[in-house]
């Protein structure tokens, strides 16, 4: 008997011990990640963890997994058991989120030197959230960077697709996922993101695991309201928003007289104008003439050919040639840098980006299929703040392309009382902007001197805002 007895234990431990060995293959084949020590065009390793690969996510209503997320994941270079994690997505809708790791808040940044056909060369950026929190930048939807559809219909994306995938993700990836959890984003991410918090914590009452510790969100310049459905006509959007046109008289940019005639003749109508309203269509015409010149991601900064029109600018094929270059002047310079660096074999090699995968890595790609399924994101901020979640919500003050105006419009038309009227916040003893807290725990801020997107232009002021807020500190 005992014999049997010691026989069986024998078994059962083998049993144990092979369902822990598929457990672990399992979760390796979930999020097949690879540490990156060193990066070509950096000096030296990497002062952090990187880890990039990729997560299968499928449709909401299939089990299989139609398409591969590409994530970079960079850990707290503070103290990353404890630090929140921050699930980082830019806008686009079709943006890498290489462009907020190198362009906004990561820790490289690139060497703005003269492009000679070499690799571009990385640099430290000291002033990167990764100080005070764990980031995962991921290329979300599938055709984004080295995301990639495996079938017909994940090629077919829309902004309700974008939402559970990325909810897929971020379950599929569970480091760190019991630490407090915050979601960001910027620009059109404004649309999709409060809908991505309000489906993880849909997910998290209904029993979904792995439970994610969802605390709050932040979005960056972000866009509530998708208004035209052509994109082709996106400058018009820009211009004939009725919130550009008040930040634009504010700015100095139009004549008292002509901001008046506006409102008076096109009686807040700036889309669609009755053909028969001859002297609103006039006053609009003149409007867009007074703006061209203007850079309407940061209307203080020179307008360089590429900047003008931004969809000519994201549906170019970027060619490895000096030709192809604005001047080093432009803020557009370092983007293409990015390109030519995201596209050299030794890199996508250090990356472990798939073999196979041979498609052109752009920054952001022109969204002329994307079916925008979901207009506006204003009920999904009013149901996140019933629910209690902790929002900051700001804004470069010299961005014309979703003007602090517009922003500040829908915030207050969630009615919610003041708790701390606007008053400055400061970074490094000057003051980096102005803030306001609501008694639903929303924190807006707006960031001085900053533009489209806040802290590709303001990185130290922006990571004391963030450093701040994260800890639960007023700014």
């Amino acid at each position: 008997m005992a014999s049997l007895s010691s026989q069986y234990s024998i078994w059962l431990y083998k049993i144990l011990f092979v369902i822990i060995l598929v457990l672990q293959i399992s979760s390796k084949f979930v999020t097949s990640g690879n540490i990156v020590q060193f990066l070509p065009g950096f000096q030296g390793q990497l002062p952090f963890t990187l880890e990039t690969g990729y997560v299968g996510v499928g449709s909401e209503t299939e089990k299989e997994e139609d398409a591969e997320l590409f994530y970079y994941f960079i850990e707290s270079e503070n103290d990353p058991k404890e630090d929140p994690l921050l699930l980082w997505i830019p806008g686009g809708p079709y943006c890498s989120g290489f462009t907020g790791l190198v362009h906004e808040i990561g820790p490289l940044a690139f060497k703005k030197e003269e492009y000679n056909g070499s690799l571009p060369n990385l640099v430290l950026r000291p002033e990167s959230w990764t100080k005070v929190s764990s980031i995962i930048f991921v290329d979300t939807p599938a055709n984004t960077g080295f995301s990639y559809p495996k079938t017909e219909h994940a090629a077919q994306q829309s902004t309700t697709k974008l939402v559970h995938s990325t909810h897929q993700f971020l379950r599929k990836h569970p480091e760190f996922l019991s630490n407090e959890v915050y979601i960001g984003g910027d620009s059109y991410a404004g649309i999709h993101i409060p809908v991505i918090v309000e489906e993880i914590s849909n997910g998290n009452e209904d029993g979904v695991q792995p439970w994610i510790n969802l605390q709050g969100y932040l979005l960056g310049n972000p866009l509530t309201l998708f208004v035209e459905p052509d994109v082709t006509k996106r400058r018009d959007r820009l211009f004939r928003n009725k919130y550009a046109i008040s930040f634009n008289h504010g700015m100095g940019l139009i004549s008292d007289e002509l901001y008046t005639s506006l409102h008076k003749n096109c009686k807040g109508q700036y889309y669609s104008i009755d053909p028969a309203n001859v002297i609103c269509l006039r006053d609009i015409q003149s409007y867009q003439e007074t703006l061209i010149g203007i850079n309407a991601e940061h209307i203080l900064e020179p307008n360089c050919e590429l900047d003008a029109d931004p969809i000519r600018r994201r549906s170019l094929t970027f060619l490895n040639s000096r030709l192809s270059l604005p001047p080093l002047s432009c803020r557009t310079y370092e983007h293409f840098l990015s390109e030519f660096w995201a596209n050299e074999d030794i890199v996508r090699k250090a990356l472990h980006i798939r073999k196979g995968y041979s498609e052109k890595r752009k920054r952001c790609k022109f969204a002329k299929h994307f079916q925008h399924d979901i207009r506006s994101s204003f009920q999904y901020h009013v149901n996140l703040s019933r629910k209690g979640y902790h929002p900051l919500i700001y804004s470069g003050d010299h961005d014309m392309t979703v003007p602090f105006t517009e922003t500040q419009a829908w915030i207050r038309s969630l009615n919610y009382s003041i708790v701390d009227d606007w008053r400055q916040w400061y970074s490094n003893g000057q003051v980096a902007g102005y803030t306001r807290t609501y008694s639903n725990q929303m924190t807006f801020a707006t960031v001085k001197g900053g533009g489209h997107i806040a802290p590709e232009y303001k990185h130290a002021e922006c990571f004391s805002k963030f450093s701040r807020w994260i800890s639960n500190s007023p700014l």
